[in-house]
């Protein structure tokens, strides 16, 4: 069983480190990209729209299988996500800011933000 837990963190641990394609966001003069610190975001494009955080689920060798059930949630520590939207603007589409421990995993860009 530690086994097992160990492959699942060792296999949580190499996907966290792929490295991610990205864009990159400009906020208020200054370009921020895949590796800056969450801190860093927030203080050069101020409080996002939006802001949300979820668990992402861990998977281990052979064939990154999920790590199943009671071991995900008592041995194997889930990945937390947490998702920032920007809308950049009139003309601009919406930026979405994905960080993992605190740093910036990818930014990606969507439709445009309209009012209700």
């Amino acid at each position: 069983m530690k086994s097992l837990a160990r492959i699942g963190l060792a296999a949580g641990v190499f996907a966290w480190c792929l490295p991610a394609h990205s864009e990159t966001l400009r906020c208020n003069g200054h370009t921020l990209e895949t590796g800056d610190a969450r801190v860093s975001v927030r203080y050069h494009c101020g409080e996002p729209l939006l802001q949300g955080a979820y668990c992402a689920p861990v998977y281990y060798a052979p064939g990154l299988q999920r790590v199943p059930e009671p071991f995900a949630s008592s041995l194997v520590p889930c990945l937390v996500v947490e998702e920032w939207l920007y809308d950049r603007g009139p003309g601009n589409l919406a930026a979405t800011v994905r960080f993992q421990a605190g740093v910036v995993q990818s930014i990606t860009y969507g439709a445009r933000v309209t009012p209700p």
